[in-house]
């Protein structure tokens, strides 16, 4: 593409936005008058989600929740890390706050994230990050080193590391004393696949990983 080519693409992809937000805003005005007053009300979502950076999954589109419905964060490979203030401060907003009733740990098959995790390279700045996943194989290795398809064991890696970010939620001193008060948020894990479209739920046990975390991480003392 020549410079002017690339001048023009970038001002159209810009412009298409835009666009796009004024048919968008034009539609809910014209489903419900009230829809912008509402939503400048205030928000009382009833989940967290915490997913992948991965622009194929927008959370509200696979869920079919609207505005104001859920509470979103996205980082590379849906990881919950105690050294990560971002996600730290929206686990503690939205459960302290907002009073979140669902938290959802979504990870998605087919992650680059956990990809390149599984594959013995200097990535860089990446490596402290994806040093969350590592460990996530190194907890399972057994397990995964038995799994002889690569694709199958990808995939399971996939799922392992969204039950070990649950338990990272679990952990917080936020979810463990609002649970012991309110008897909420749960804590979910899901994973999403391309190939249908569909949510798995993982069935991550809430009340036996809290149990089970407390003899070491017990944080309800406020």
């Amino acid at each position: 593409m020549s410079q002017s080519d690339i001048t023009k693409y970038l001002k159209q992809t810009h412009d298409r936005v835009f666009e796009h937000n004024r048919v968008w805003a034009e539609e809910q005005r014209s489903k419900d008058p009230d829809f912008f007053a509402k939503l400048s009300a205030g928000q009382t979502p009833e989940y967290l989600w915490i997913g992948c950076s991965d622009s194929r999954i927008p959370a509200e589109q696979i869920t079919g929740l609207g505005p104001g419905e859920a509470f979103i964060h996205r980082n590379i490979a849906n990881l919950v890390a105690n050294t990560d203030l971002n996600v730290m401060s929206v686990i503690e907003y939205a459960v302290r706050h907002l009073q979140v009733k669902h938290i959802v740990v979504c990870g998605h098959y087919g992650c680059g994230g956990v990809k390149a995790a599984m594959t013995p390279k200097d990535l860089g700045l990446l490596n402290p990050w994806l040093r969350n996943i590592r460990d996530v194989y190194r907890l399972h290795e057994k397990e995964l080193d038995g799994i002889k398809d690569e694709q199958a064991r990808y995939n399971r890696l996939v799922e392992l590391s969204v039950v070990e970010q649950c338990r990272n939620v679990i952990k917080t001193a936020s979810v463990q004393q609002s649970y012991a008060k309110n008897q909420f948020p749960i804590v979910h894990g899901w994973v999403f696949g391309f190939e249908d479209g569909l949510l798995k739920d993982l069935k991550v046990d809430h009340e036996a990983m809290l149990h089970s975390i407390q003899k070491i991480y017990n944080l309800t003392e406020g």
